[in-house]
């Protein structure tokens, strides 16, 4: 295994600074770096189903079979 000089250098001097291993502070880093990444939070949306900008008439967007066989005729 090998670390940069450089990296090597700052993350002791880091260590220094807070008073803490190097142990400690690779540690940390590298809890952060593989740690669960959670997905931003959706904004919520509406679905239109009718009128302007929803289904056509006849559609019914419950029916995957019903609208493969509708795009199938376009």
């Amino acid at each position: 295994m090998s670390i940069d000089e450089d990296v090597l250098k700052a993350a002791k001097q880091r260590a220094a600074e807070e008073n803490r291993t190097l142990g400690d502070l690779i540690t940390e880093a590298l809890r952060a770096r593989f740690a669960p990444r959670s997905l931003p939070e959706a904004e919520p949306f509406a679905v239109v189903t009718d009128g302007e900008g929803g289904a056509l008439p006849g559609v019914d967007i419950t029916n995957n079979a019903g609208i493969r066989d509708r795009m199938d005729e376009t």
